[in-house]
């Protein structure tokens, strides 16, 4: 059984024609049947003849068109506006006389163009039309004429304005639809940049250190061990990472290593760099369990990681002392060296880390803060409050 609800969606689905053509029908309907006949749109004050049949062709060329007033709006305001002069003209005066006003609107809000050639031939037309009733011995006067003509002109303005209000609207989702676009391009590629230079940037500290080992065997093994645990981690990150471009995926992946300060700073430690870690409180998610978090841990996470990061390119082998602060309120981290080594920054950098780390936590409400010290080496700190601002 066909419910209502399907009825409707599959009008709403129909052609355009099919939907304008009830209004149009109904109109002709109104302006021939004998009990419904009454004095309609009457320009001129020339004398009303009854209805015969040339006045049904004459009402289907006002209404019928009407049906073509989206997807043909300048042909039906020309088939209807002749159709309209016809019925003044020889006096019939019937109610279709309404679809010169529907005609203008309706191409006022869907011509794409010529509207300016459209509305001065509309208005060279109405001239010659209040010249011919004038002929005819129309008692209207000049008055009468400009009156009815500024009533068409409020039916096209009106019109014209829907047009442009549709125009805006659609430029306004557009400029929405980009804006989000960009904005999750950006959250993936700094996501990006956090997953693959923290794990290349390790790789590769590994590989230089692992150069030096040849004289020891085990030390090496153990080096070229973390060089592949490193890359089986970025390939496991990468893919929760891709998983962010699925369409059919409605939930955010998060990295299995997300949440694991703990692991992420044994690692680093791993690569041959000494790292004092220290918590203090509790989290109120999972994150030093390896679960699920939120944007806030998260967030603490990647300040660990970027820091960490920047730790092995420019201060490799330099005590980092990273300190995890949970508050009623608010994550305090700070990362900090004792110092930082020449040559190191042959890794490189952007600054890209930093900056995206800034706008993660601005967007939560935070900040976050990077400095050199006076002695050398840098500080990291950031507040990251426990709930967005609203």
């Amino acid at each position: 059984m066909i419910r209502p609800g399907q009825i409707l969606d599959r009008w709403r689905s129909s052609d355009v024609v099919l939907r304008d053509l009830p209004f149009p029908l109904l109109l002709a309907v109104a302006s021939l049947v004998p009990a419904l006949h009454v004095p309609g749109t009457q320009l001129g004050d020339l004398p009303t003849r009854p209805l015969d049949g040339l006045a049904i062709a004459i009402v289907a060329l006002e209404c019928l068109p009407l049906a073509l007033r989206r997807r043909w709006p300048a042909g039906c305001l020309a088939l209807v506006s002749f159709g309209f002069a016809l019925d003044q003209l020889l006096g019939y005066h019937t109610v279709a006389g309404i679809a010169l006003p529907v005609a203008l609107l309706s191409a006022g809000a869907h011509l794409e163009r010529h509207r300016r050639t459209v509305a001065v031939v509309g208005s060279a037309a109405y001239v010659l039309l209040a010249v011919a009733l004038d002929q005819l011995g129309s008692t209207e006067g000049l008055a009468g004429f400009v009156t009815f003509y500024l009533v068409l002109a409020v039916a096209w303005g009106t019109g014209v304005w829907l047009r442009q209000s549709r125009a805006a609207e659609a430029e306004r989702r557009r400029h929405v639809a980009e804006s989000t676009r960009i904005a999750e391009r950006t959250r993936i590629a700094r996501e990006l940049h956090d997953v693959v230079t923290h794990h290349v940037t390790a790789m590769v500290v590994q590989a230089e250190a692992a150069r030096y080992l040849s004289s020891a065997p085990e030390r090496l093994d153990q080096t070229l061990a973390a060089v592949s645990d490193t890359g089986r981690r970025a390939i496991t990150d990468l893919r929760h990472l891709l998983d962010l471009l699925d369409p059919d995926d409605g939930a955010e992946p998060v990295p299995s290593s997300a949440g694991e300060l703990h692991a992420l700073v044994e690692r680093i430690r791993r690569a041959g760099h000494p790292v004092e870690f220290t918590e203090e409180g509790s989290p109120r998610g999972a994150i030093g369990s390896g679960g699920a978090i939120g944007k806030v841990e998260m967030a603490a996470y990647r300040v660990v990681q970027e820091a960490l990061t920047n730790a092995l390119k420019y201060a490799y082998g330099i005590r980092t002392v990273v300190l995890v602060r949970y508050e009623a309120a608010e994550i305090n981290v700070e990362i900090s060296t004792d110092g930082s080594r020449s040559g190191a920054s042959q890794l490189g950098g952007s600054g890209r880390g930093l900056a995206g780390l800034r706008e993660r936590v601005g967007l939560l409400g935070g900040e976050l803060s990077a400095e050199r010290r006076s002695g050398g080496g840098f500080v990291v700190r950031a507040r990251i409050p426990e709930e967005s601002p609203e």
